[in-house]
């Protein structure tokens, strides 16, 4: 489609204005303080699990495969998006180049993208391990694990490349504030002084095939998960089947609640306010809370950590 005419002669964006999370002096300092916190135990957890995984033989199980996978992701993916929200809690609406606005977009995008079809993947291993147990040693062979994982990051770097590119190409005309403490996609479409259409379209479909499909793909997995475990003789055995999944139910109930909600709507959002918040929950406090509803209750987990620390089992 070709531009107006009477954009033509308008100067290009060269950089954006981000709000921020707030713009009240009088809770930033607070907020500032609440969300490194966040940011240094997320960090510190999930690097916890990179290393336990790692270093115990005893986790080296496909559960624990995608679990370090998605503790990597964690970890950057709060680098991504929450030293923008500190800068701006700290010193109040920054300033981000055009360029780095696209690169910070582009990994999000990334992310965000890989950690759904992650979140599949983990579900499918589930299934398997309950649906198919004697089949499982099969099923999820380390071929198949590092497929599924492979396929889960570049899958997301593929989405990310159109999407980004998509919307890098649009023109900003002015103003160059965005409403958020991230550039994300919905601020940028708002900023935009050219038709959208295309960029909208793109950005659905992308949406429909990867937030829907994996979702889809999870919850064909529980369905069946649920009724394997109806089918089992005993209360014990329903209660331990139960609760190898219900860690992962609780995370993906939570991650795509706020995902759908804001990403799955072929248009522009408004309610930029709500946008934001809803943005803290899966870029900040989901991120830090994954390591702690996968780990707390796990015993092999805690085993291998006490083994680290050198305490006696418990």
């Amino acid at each position: 489609m070709q531009r107006p005419p009477e954009l033509g002669n308008l100067t290009r964006v060269q950089e954006f204005v981000l709000l921020g999370l707030s713009t009240r002096p009088d809770v930033r300092d607070v907020l500032f303080a609440v969300f490194l916190a966040l940011y240094l135990a997320t960090l510190l957890e999930n690097t916890l699990i990179v290393y336990l995984v790692c270093a115990h033989g005893e986790l080296h199980k496909p559960m624990y495969f995608f679990l370090g996978h998605l503790s990597c992701l964690e970890m950057c993916y709060v680098s991504v998006t929450t030293p923008s929200l500190l800068a701006g809690l700290r010193g109040g609406p920054c300033h981000v180049p055009f360029a780095a606005c696209m690169t910070q977009l582009f990994f999000f995008i990334a992310l965000i993208c890989t950690e759904c079809t992650l979140l599949a993947s983990m579900a499918y291993d589930r299934y398997a391990a309950i649906c198919h147990p004697l089949r499982y040693p099969l099923l999820m062979r380390p071929q198949v694990c590092l497929g599924l994982a492979v396929a889960s990051w570049l899958g997301g770097l593929l989405v990310s490349v159109v999407k980004t590119s998509c919307i890098a190409s649009l023109s900003y005309c002015g103003p160059n504030v965005l409403n958020h403490f991230f550039c994300d996609v919905s601020p940028l479409l708002n900023l935009s002084c050219t038709h959208v259409a295309l960029t909208e379209l793109v950005d659905f479909i992308s949406a429909i095939v990867i937030l829907w499909g994996s979702l889809l793909a999870a919850g064909a997995s529980y369905v069946a998960i649920g009724r394997a475990v109806l089918r089992m003789p005993s209360a014990t055995a329903r209660r331990k089947a139960f609760s190898t999944c219900a860690s992962h139910l609780v995370v993906v109930g939570i991650f795509y609640s706020a995902t759908l909600f804001i990403y799955a709507r072929p248009s522009r959002i408004e309610a930029m306010d709500l946008n934001k918040v809803l943005s803290v929950i899966y870029t900040v406090v989901t991120p830090m809370c994954n390591p702690v509803i996968y780990c707390l209750r796990n015993k092999e987990v805690q085993v291998a950590f006490r083994r680290t620390l050198g305490w006696p089992r418990g």
